[in-house]
């Protein structure tokens, strides 16, 4: 691989994760003979934790094309793809002066959230936790959720 040019920008959590795979980090119990530096390892362990380890080239260009028609900053886009907000609550602290910016427009940031959860994937800990939760749970004749004990 070769840097065309150095500092061009900041990076998505999966465009570094993509880098550290095609520099040969991974899983792989053998770690040792890969020339990879350990703190980069350490970086893949992170980010295979993250949303990034699920997302594809395919769906971040989805979800920027989708951007377009909200005015974001780019350090503002690049912080929902990492961050992966799920709700209003979450996206408020990421994009700056909300109330000003949207604060009329709640609807539209709505469906916006929706869409990030759409396009986006979830972290693996988060998608094991709804699915949990989804076959931990079952509707009784009343209507009621209930836990089913295991």
């Amino acid at each position: 691989m070769k840097i065309l040019e150095a500092n061009a920008g900041a990076l998505t959590n999966f465009e570094v994760l993509d880098f550290l795979r095609s520099r040969g980090a991974g899983r792989d119990p053998t770690r040792v003979l890969v020339s990879v530096e350990p703190s980069e390892f350490k970086v893949y362990d992170y980010l295979e934790q993250t949303a990034a380890c699920n997302q594809t080239r395919q769906s971040i260009d989805e979800f920027l094309r989708k951007c377009k028609s909200i005015k974001l900053a780019k350090a503002e886009i690049l912080n929902i793809i990492n961050v992966r907000p799920s709700s209003l609550v979450e996206l408020y602290p990421i994009i700056e002066e909300y109330d000003t910016r949207f604060g009329e427009a709640a609807e539209t940031m709505e469906e916006f959230v929706e869409s990030v959860v759409q396009l986006l994937p979830a972290p693996p800990n988060q998608m094991e936790s709804e699915q949990e939760a989804a076959t931990d749970q079952t509707e009784a004749p009343d209507g009621e959720k209930t836990e089913v004990a295991e």
